[in-house]
């Protein structure tokens, strides 16, 4: 190690993986020991896990039902003893699954450093870091992006009012209720529909606290039907749809909301807790300082299916790529990422971009984004999209340069928080020196 100025260090390794989510553990466990030299997780939080650490629910491994296709809690084909444990069978708690993660990647091999903050590039695969220990600068052959995702907090939501204590996205109050032990109030306003929102009134009814109403600005929840009945049938949870948080009232403390309806009219709601759930948006502050293009819609960087950016040598992966995919789907997304970084270790091969993979209104957006000129197909042999409105029944219809490479129906109804699934049987049809290719909803 040696000093560069006065106060950084220089240092190199193999594979640099920046946060250490499902995702990043994932790759890391998927690396480490078979070949990959090197393997060091960068987390800024204390403690590694990601956001399961302070989910208490049960649920969590189950990468092949989150995928919806066989084989996509292994996408890599490694040996079983190699495999990140928990991304087979229901009920796991989010800690548990956080420290089987952590385990896996630990015990593989991985150095993993907490308390570590990725503040900058000073190369196209070095990276400047600062800790409690100090500055350094940390040069790979190969760099992992896993710094998922995060909620819109009220300030991003243009919300006005007041700035009173008591406002919370759904992760901070997990925090304070699971990590912390904190008191969050008595009575609470959850703002959203999308499971995410659930998952708050499951915490919010583990702190004792009363939900006296749930609102959404779209016109139905987005969520199973079940869920959303039990909400509100068991529980007694009112959901305000069309209705909207137009103000936030309270001194020191959160007092009330105002809700303004679709209709134009406005009530008044007392309360001392709100909650604004979903709204994820990718953490990409550091992909974005390094110049790796974004893709529209995801806003999250542009893979190809071997999760390979713009940028030679720089790799993406999880929730970073798709805000947001449950812990299982983007465990198994790491997992995959590492065959690519293994490849490109092997043979320092980086193609150029393909075709870029369009989506059109009222989708927002598809992931992978680009077509792989090498051929590889996307986790579980499927892309992932998500809409801008409710959908029935939708046919899917993927085109290039004029021409159908593929139609595909898909049953039920697709809400806008939820991410659903396109088959990549196509992608042989697709020309990888063609123009883009655009995935839309064919209309009656």
């Amino acid at each position: 190690m040696r000093a560069s100025g006065a106060m950084r260090h220089e240092r190199t390794v193999d594979v640099l993986i920046v946060g250490a989510g499902p995702a990043g553990l994932a790759a890391a466990a998927a690396l480490a020991g078979t070949g990959a030299g090197r393997v060091e997780i960068l987390e800024r939080e204390q403690r590694a896990g990601g956001i399961p650490r302070h989910c208490h629910h049960g649920g969590f491994g189950d990468a092949g039902a989150a995928r919806g296709g066989p084989g996509a809690g292994d996408p890599s084909g490694l040996p079983a003893h190699r495999r990140l444990p928990g991304l087979r069978g229901l009920g796991t708690s989010g800690p548990r699954y956080a420290e089987r993660c952590v385990d896996a990647a630990v015990r593989a091999g991985a150095t993993l450093r907490t308390g570590v903050t990725a503040t900058g590039w000073a190369g196209p695969l070095t990276l400047d870091t600062t800790s409690s220990t100090g500055l350094e600068r940390v040069t790979a052959r190969a760099v992992v992006l896993a710094t998922g995702a995060r909620e819109r907090p009220r300030s991003a939501r243009l919300v006005p009012g007041t700035r009173p204590a008591g406002v919370y996205t759904t992760g901070e109050l997990q925090q304070d209720v699971h990590l912390y032990r904190r008191p969050v109030g008595t009575r609470a306003v959850v703002v959203g529909a999308e499971p995410v929102a659930y998952a708050a009134l499951d915490t919010l009814r583990r702190a004792g606290v009363e939900v006296v109403a749930q609102v959404t600005w779209r016109p139905r929840h987005e969520t199973a039907p079940w869920r959303a009945a039990g909400a509100r049938l068991v529980r007694g949870v009112p959901l305000l749809t069309g209705t909207a948080v137009a103000e936030l009232t309270g001194r020191g403390r959160l007092s009330g909301v105002r809700l303004r309806h679709r209709s134009g009219r406005e009530t008044h709601v007392a309360c001392d807790t709100v909650v604004f759930t979903g709204d994820f948006v990718p953490d990409h502050e550091l992909a974005r300082r390094g110049g790796v293009p974004l893709a529209e819609g995801t806003r999250g960087p542009a893979v190809d299916a071997a999760f390979r950016t713009a940028l030679p040598g720089v790799f993406a992966a999880g929730n970073l790529l798709h805000a947001v995919a449950d812990a299982g789907a983007v465990a198994a997304e790491g997992t995959a990422a590492a065959a690519a970084v293994r490849r490109f270790l092997h043979s320092g091969l980086w193609p150029d971009p393909g075709p870029v993979v369009e989506a059109a209104a009222p989708l927002h957006w598809v992931t992978p984004n680009r077509l792989a000129p090498d051929g590889p197909r996307p986790v579980g042999g499927r892309f992932l999209l998500r809409a801008t409105e409710f959908l029935t029944h939708p046919v899917l219809v993927v085109e290039q340069d004029g021409r159908v490479l593929h139609r595909e129906r898909t049953w039920g109804r697709r809400a806008p928080g939820r991410t659903w699934t396109l088959d990549a049987s196509w992608l042989p049809r697709a020309d990888t020196g063609g123009g883009p290719l655009r995935v839309a909803v064919e209309r009656g």
